[in-house]
């Protein structure tokens, strides 16, 4: 039988050695830890490869105009141009399929809008056009019964009182413009907690202007953008006519509170179907945008010069059918200026 002394010496070595095997485990740990950084900086991953798994890609459909001769400052916060992603997803979007159930689900999609069921084609020749009224008020939707893009207009003249009070704060007209369109089952997904902006609005004399609070405004206008895509969702759209948003509706004081003017441009598209593309450097995207290769799409109160004061990468939202929901480099500036190059490399666009 081992005596008390015998036990205490073991129990003492073995506390010994297991206190050297943690030290050890700790220490290598350490080291593997401290190599493995070293490794991945020496030798980084290899970096994932475009897919450009449509092919070539028509080009992106800037409305037809002639760009301005603009002289360009660069003022960012950085100093410099940013870097931008090296490629980033391209998704398809559905082409609209005829129904024959079209006028049928237009007139409930206007009932839905708050309009008289009973449209007018607008011209014979344009047979998926109509227009549908507001019975006493005068107001008028006039819908794409296929594609399903509308507009609503109001005869403010005819109805001034339609401007007395204040028009809601920014936040509960945006409610306001998604629950019309709830209703109307037109409010997509990527439209439900996307990106939004207003403009506080003052209607005289036949002019809406643009002041700086509620208190002042009559009205009030709301954008609705479409959420962001890309990587990890962040990467915002931009529309033909920035800041104005494809969606946007404005909002008077008067009757609680009601939609009155509004457009409808929105095209799904199709998240789970993507192939990812190589991108521009931003240097190169501005000096193409220099040389005239550019679209610009908001020229603001400035004349023949403008300042950069952002660069980023975003997706262009045509406000029409588009086969492919496309990147562009956006240059944005003073005084609401806009302008965009497109931002896959070029010998991905089709002629």
């Amino acid at each position: 039988m081992a005596s008390l002394t015998q036990i205490s010496i073991t129990s003492r070595r073995v506390i010994r050695y297991g206190i050297y095997i943690i030290i050890l485990i700790v220490i290598g740990r350490f080291v593997f830890n401290i190599g493995a950084t070293v490794y991945r900086r020496l030798v980084p991953p290899p970096k994932p490869k475009p897919t450009t798994a449509f092919g070539k890609l028509p080009k992106l459909p800037f409305p037809q105009k002639p760009n301005p001769t603009i002289n360009y400052a660069l003022e960012l916060p950085e100093g410099k141009l940013p870097e931008i992603a090296e490629l980033t997803e391209i998704y398809t979007m559905p082409p609209f399929v005829t129904n024959i159930k079209a006028l049928e689900d237009a007139n409930e999609k206007a009932n839905s809008l708050g309009f008289k069921t009973e449209g007018k084609r607008v011209v014979e020749s344009i047979p998926n056009v109509y227009i549908f009224e507001k019975g006493s008020l005068p107001s008028k939707l006039t819908l794409n019964i296929i594609t399903g893009i509308f507009s609503m207009s109001y005869n403010i003249e005819e109805d001034p009182l339609i401007l007395q009070g204040v028009p809601p704060a920014p936040e509960e007209g945006t409610q306001t413009a998604r629950d019309l369109l709830r209703n109307a089952k037109l409010l997509a997904e990527d439209l439900k907690e996307s990106p939004f902006t207003h403009q506080f609005l003052r209607y005289e004399a036949t002019n809406f202007n643009s002041v700086s609070s509620l208190s002042e405004s009559n009205l009030i206008k709301i954008n609705l953008f479409r959420k962001g895509y890309g990587i990890n969702d962040s990467i915002q759209s931009v529309t033909p006519d920035m800041p104005e948003a494809n969606v946007w509706f404005i909002i008077s004081g008067g009757r609680g509170g009601q939609i009155i003017i509004g457009e409808y441009h929105y095209f799904p598209l199709d998240a789970t179907k993507f192939s990812t593309y190589p991108l521009k450097k931003s240097d190169q995207a501005f000096e193409e945008l220099k040389n005239g290769k550019g679209f610009i799409a908001n020229l603001g109160d400035n004349k023949d010069s403008a300042t950069i004061r952002k660069v980023y990468l975003a997706y262009y939202d045509a406000g029409q059918y588009q086969e492919y929901y496309q990147p562009v480099v956006v240059f944005e500036g003073d005084n609401n200026f806009f302008a965009y190059v497109p931002a896959v490399t070029d010998e991905f666009y089709g002629k």
